[in-house]
């Protein structure tokens, strides 16, 4: 898809079709006003005789609208304008994006972008046009043995500012939109990937790829590597696995040599059957998706070189998978940890954390400025914050500030949960130093304060990912978060 940026009256474009909206009390904005004035009041009696009445998402294709140079006009309900705000902007784009490439509008003008949004402003407007673009237009069907029937396919899309003078404004929005969309296309992909294909391996050659095509500084650890750094955590949960692990290390060297890195960790699961601590049948297939952390690091990642940000990252990530197996972690187990820690293993199922741990350790050799590790850590996360916000837990108050507000900038919130000392009594172990579970209550904190027992060298933050990575039901799918909140929290650490 190209993207491009544009001032100039609506009338005047000469495209396939202009997007215009319509808010519910049937009041046209401010450019379908000016198309309506051009066109003699077409679009406002098409609006009293109730043909569009406004409401959210709706939308109506006009052809051949008098003296206006598109070939078609969109129209496209914006639901009550007191009510106009992020998510509308959003559903009302997705809608008009779904619509244009289902009638064969190879191109369009958008001029949606101009509305404005509460507490938002023309950069946002156009950043999420393009983000949201790209998520509606996507599809995972390169595994399908017969393609869909060609068509006419949305190719551009041409972004509206109202002054010249925002141009240069609106390019630079695209480029970040373009970074954010590409970055959730590659993490999409991989969390859509089956497990048969998507293995440890697989990660590492992408990554590989990844580090040549943008580069990135890449180094793959293999399991003699791993055993001569004494990493017993995450090599007990490998063992289940006819797959070898691997432990992927990419850097992005953007910043000068002295300055010190954020270090992004991304849980590497590429197939979580639960082990010895099976879990039921039932969607266990969407177990594939329990790599989305490392996916989504890759797709940060790729954003900061693409962004060519002035900043140094480095991405970790463990990866394995958890299968049962006479070799596999059994309940009791006692395993020790990269840093010395032991640990009792309650419930093998509890495995991200058992990855991470030795990850969070290894981080310290880089002497970061923060760590932020994503996984798809609890189904308590789900439990709690459904697939609307992400989990977010912290060692360091400011740490967790930026990115709640690199969340809101991104509009792929987060929500902070407590990690108070009171919640490491559930993880008392009378055989380890710590077990890997501390019961049914609080679940996403006490894998937190799990964690948190491994990130005592810098500020740290973790994002559980369990209810946003994925989407169920009849979209089943990756939704590529939370590339979004990464990319806006890096943006504000190389700004």
């Amino acid at each position: 898809m190209e993207f491009s940026i544009k001032s100039g009256s609506p009338e005047k474009q000469r495209v396939a079709c202009v997007v215009l909206g319509v808010f519910e009390s049937r009041k046209l904005t401010e450019a379908g006003a000016a198309v309506d004035e051009a066109a003699g009041g077409y679009l406002s009696d098409i609006l009293r005789r109730g043909d569009m009445d406004g409401r959210l998402g709706t939308t109506l294709l006009l052809h051949h609208v008098p003296h206006a140079l598109p070939e078609r006009v969109l129209l496209v309900g914006l639901g009550k304008e007191r009510e106009f705000r992020d998510k509308a902007y959003r559903d009302a784009l997705r809608a008009a994006i779904k619509t244009l490439d289902e009638t064969g509008s190879m191109e369009a003008a958008v001029y949606l972008t101009e509305v404005p949004v509460k507490r938002r402003d023309l950069a946002w407007n156009v950043e999420q046009a393009v983000v949201v673009a790209q998520e509606a237009l996507y599809r995972f069907d390169q595994l399908k043995s017969k393609q869909e029937a060609p068509r006419r396919p949305l190719r551009r899309l041409t972004l509206a500012v109202s002054r010249r003078g925002e141009l240069a404004l609106g390019e630079a929005a695209v480029r970040r939109g373009l970074a954010i969309a590409n970055g959730m296309q590659l993490a999409r992909d991989l969390g859509n990937l089956p497990g048969n294909l998507c293995t440890p391996a697989f990660l590492a050659d992408r990554a590989r790829e990844l580090g040549k095509s943008h580069g990135l500084g890449i180094e793959v650890l293999e399991q003699a590597d791993m055993e001569r750094l004494k990493m017993g955590a995450l090599l007990s949960v490998a063992k289940g696995s006819r797959q070898p692990p691997k432990f992927i290390v990419l850097q992005h060297r953007g910043g000068n040599k002295k300055q010190k890195p954020v270090v992004l960790v991304g849980k590497g699961i590429t197939f979580d059957a639960g082990g010895i601590s099976l879990k039921p049948a039932a969607e266990m297939d969407e177990m594939k998706y329990d790599m989305s952390g490392a996916a989504s690091v890759l797709g940060a990642l790729q954003a900061a070189a693409e962004l060519a940000l002035p900043l140094n990252v480095v991405g970790l990530i463990p990866a394995c998978e958890n299968l049962p197996d006479g070799a596999a972690n059994k309940p009791g187990d006692v395993v020790t940890s990269m840093s010395g820690q032991t640990i009792e293993v309650l419930n093998t199922d509890a495995e991200g954390r058992l990855i991470l741990c030795d990850a969070l350790t290894y981080a310290e050799r880089f002497e970061p400025e923060a760590v932020v590790d994503v996984a798809t850590l609890t189904g308590a996360c789900v439990i709690a914050l459904g697939n609307v916000a992400t989990g977010l837990l912290a060692n360091n108050d400011a740490l967790a500030r930026e990115l709640l507000h690199a969340g809101e900038a991104a509009y792929d919130r987060a929500w902070q949960l407590p990690l108070w000392d009171d919640y490491q009594e559930q993880l008392k172990s009378n055989f380890a130093d710590m077990a890997n579970i501390g019961g049914r209550p609080a679940g996403t904190i006490t894998a937190s304060a799990f964690l948190s027992r491994f990130a005592r060298k810098y500020h740290w933050a973790h994002l559980d990912i369990a209810g946003t990575a994925w989407k169920g039901g009849k979209e089943k799918g990756s939704t590529g978060r939370p590339v979004p909140l990464l990319v806006h929290f890096l943006l504000g650490r190389a700004g």
